[in-house]
């Protein structure tokens, strides 16, 4: 196991009607911003929920913010945090607008005058506006982490940013608000939450056997809840274990110790970037080539993830290495996901030549938990899933 630090401030209220405790954990006298996407909140029930635990505190309200958070809608959402003096932020929604309230926190006390530096310059944002969260989709895990994406679609970029400034105050994880989420975004956020644990689990064995075994165990209960949660949303127990799986699949704590690769998300940004395709569909496009591109790599992880979590216990490492990414593939399918990038665009033919572009204008080299991934190697594997 490698050498790590860890700290993770962020505070998780739990459960049923949790909502109406926020009130205890912002400051008195705050002055709160309260940021919302397209206005579902408004339709089940949780934006009542929310105003009514702010009443005391003087709220502006920011809606609109998009999947995939637009730096120019965050932009405006900037102007009125400046211009009304807001102190606190509140995000009620899925990672889209807990990523985009991350930027605000950082943009707000950021001195540069391009507040999109931060992510092309990879800026790390040390203190941030403090900032709290309800969360209403359970997908990105970004109620417990300090990272965000944000997209651009002026520039069709889709960038990362971060920092330890960035993880928020309070969430709040109510199991009972994905009652009223359509099928297509349970499935997203299965998919994502899944996609997240491979990211720090598939890579080579180094002997850290609890990480191991606690990302084996989401990976378990993700594919033990999925048809219950798709099937009856309403069922509390699923509910609740799938909330709780998708945060704990990328609050930091499975990838300690241990080397990580994050080149599916890599390459999936740009696709959504490019194409407008949701986050959790273009990792389970990417995912599945990149195995197979890096088979000889990831054979003996692959093989270890084939029996403890798929319970494929004969043949040899190659023949259950081969299997585990056929069931990986085959799970995406059952939730309705499809794993072809043919299956989103008919434009796709010059995609892999064009991420390989980006990445070689950024100088993304070094792709891949043994940082050996080259443009020309993304290229191929953006090939292998068209």
């Amino acid at each position: 196991m490698n050498n790590f630090e860890y700290q993770n401030p962020t505070k998780i209220l739990f459960g049923k009607d949790q909502i109406e405790n926020i009130s205890k954990e912002i400051p008195n006298k705050a002055k709160v911003l309260l940021l919302y996407g397209g206005g579902s909140i408004k339709k089940n029930g949780i934006y009542e929920q929310v105003t009514k635990a702010l009443k005391g505190f003087e709220v502006v309200e920011f809606g609109g913010i998009p999947a995939n958070p637009e730096y120019a809608v965050l932009m405006d959402a900037l102007k009125i945090i400046k211009e009304q003096k807001i102190t606190f932020l509140l995000a009620v929604g899925g990672g889209s607008v807990i990523d985009g309230t991350k930027f605000l926190s950082s943009a707000a006390l950021y001195k540069g005058d391009t507040p999109w530096d931060i992510l092309t310059e990879n800026i790390r944002t040390t203190s941030g506006m403090p900032f709290g969260t309800v969360l209403t989709l359970p997908a990105t895990g970004s109620e417990m982490n300090s990272g965000a994406v944000i997209t651009r679609e002026e520039t069709k970029e889709k960038l990362a940013m971060g920092g330890p400034g960035l993880f928020p105050q309070f969430s709040v994880l109510d199991p009972t608000v994905i009652q009223s989420i359509p099928k297509r975004q349970l499935a997203n956020g299965i998919t994502d939450a899944f996609t997240h644990v491979l990211e720090q689990y598939m890579t080579y064995p180094i002997n850290a056997l609890l990480q191991d075994r606690i990302s084996e165990s989401i990976l378990q209960t993700l594919i033990e809840v999925a048809p219950k949660v798709m099937k009856d949303p309403k069922d509390y127990k699923a509910a609740a274990d799938f909330m709780w799986s998708c945060t704990m699949a990328l609050n930091g704590l499975i990838q300690k110790g241990v080397p990580t690769d994050w080149a599916v998300h890599a390459i999936g940004h740009e696709l959504t970037a490019l194409y407008g395709i949701d986050h959790a569909r273009t990792l389970a496009v990417i995912a599945p080539s990149h195995y197979r591109y890096n088979f000889e790599a990831k054979k003996e992880k692959l093989a270890q993830y084939a029996e403890r979590v798929w319970n494929i216990t004969e043949g040899s490492v190659d023949e259950k290495a081969k299997q585990a990414i056929v069931r990986t593939e085959m799970f995406f399918n059952g939730l309705g996901i499809d794993t072809k990038l043919s299956d989103y665009t008919r434009d796709y033919m010059g995609t892999a030549q064009e991420i390989s572009r980006r990445f070689t204008v950024r100088g993304w080299n070094t792709l891949g938990e043994h940082k050996n991934l080259s443009p020309s190697d993304v290229e191929k594997i953006v090939t292998m899933a068209y």
